[in-house]
């Protein structure tokens, strides 16, 4: 029997085990480059241990950032401070692959230089509220992409893909969930486009199966992962017909022969076991535990072939061993989510899972 303790070949890339460090925004990127610092460094050599690190999500472009302080992957300075977390993970064993994230419409203008405004496939704004240095603000309506813009979105990804190789990253993930720039693609209520780049179900797919087909033309298919979240409301989403949907999706991305897809769960199993299903290459799940974080419970996911590897949130932000508390059964530092919000020692999370 597979246990989650056992070694497993990501695409080639040995992992020590199938414990994974799931990607939490950690605002921790201050000043005007929105580069990671040493206390960065620091954090992620000591969750080294994890079978695979999914960092926290980082801009490809200075407009795809949505939160303050975040970091991105858009300048030399930028590559050369995330070489010295890679290096220092790499020291302690582990592997880490660099989540590119756009957020979208989920943004505000105070976060962004020169009078830019979030981009988004319609200008719909999203209702909901994002963290500026003000306080909470209502996100704007977002620029429309054109065309034109979104081939160069498209290559800001590809450009940032090739900088997190430069950077030492391992590989890269493709944020396509969460309600951020991919998913808005794939919802309802987001994209209101008529062209290719909407209406239909494969309209809908095609900007993030662009996307991940650049990345992987650009820095090789077993270095890129992509995540999804099917159904998710959060950043306010409304998806239909998810079955099709994602399995539409996955479909179009099967030939690229990509080193995993990273599933963050609702509360549909049985959507989860399809799209398991589906999948020939390697499978993470994020549990849906709510309102609980993963923890040991999510181990037998492994064990019964649901999934090849199992990632948790919160539970590593409060026990950097993580690995070796649960294969001993615990015991497990409880992790406070009314600390997750802010700067330095604290960061945001995902949806509601905090993982």
């Amino acid at each position: 029997m597979t246990t989650a303790f056992d070694p497993l070949s990501l695409a080639g890339v040995p992992l020590n085990s199938r414990i994974v460090m799931s990607p939490m925004t950690r605002s921790r990127a201050y000043g005007p480059g929105q580069a990671p610092t040493e206390a960065t460094a620091l954090y992620y050599a000591q969750r080294a241990t994890a079978g695979l690190i999914v960092s926290e999500g980082i801009q490809p472009s200075v407009v795809g950032q949505g939160y303050p302080s975040t970091p991105g992957l858009h300048s030399d300075a930028q590559v050369d401070a995330w070489r010295r977390v890679t290096d220092a993970v790499h020291e302690k064993g582990g592997v880490i692959f660099a989540q590119l994230m756009h957020t979208g419409r989920i943004g505000h203008p105070s976060l962004l230089p020169d009078g830019l405004i979030s981009v988004a496939p319609s200008a719909v704004a999203a209702d909901t509220k994002v963290f500026t240095a003000e306080g909470l603000q209502s996100c704007v309506t977002p620029k429309e992409l054109t065309p034109a813009e979104i081939e160069q979105t498209i290559a800001d990804f590809v450009s940032a893909a090739r900088n997190a190789i430069a950077a030492g990253f391992d590989g890269v993930e493709i944020h396509g969930a969460n309600g951020y720039l991919i998913q808005q693609f794939l919802s309802d209520n987001a994209n209101l486009r008529t062209d290719e780049w909407g209406g239909t179900t494969q309209g809908r797919i095609r900007f993030g199966v662009e996307v991940a087909k650049a990345v992987t033309e650009a820095i090789g298919s077993h270095h890129v992962g992509f995540r999804i979240s099917p159904g998710n409301p959060f950043n306010d989403i409304v998806e239909s017909d998810l079955p099709v949907l994602y399995g539409e999706l996955l479909t179009a991305l099967s030939p690229l022969g990509l080193a995993y897809v990273h599933l963050m769960e609702g509360p549909d199993r049985e959507l989860t076991l399809q799209l398991r299903k589906q999948w020939q290459g390697t499978f993470i799940l994020n549990p849906f535990t709510h309102p609980n974080p993963t923890g040991l419970d999510a181990l037998s996911l492994v064990e019964d072939g649901t999934t090849d590897a199992v990632s948790f949130g919160a539970l590593f932000i409060s026990n950097p061993d993580l690995p070796r508390r649960l294969q001993q059964g615990g015991p497990f530092a409880t992790p406070d989510p009314t600390t997750f919000y802010g700067g330095d020692e604290r960061g945001y999370t995902d949806y509601p899972t905090l993982d």
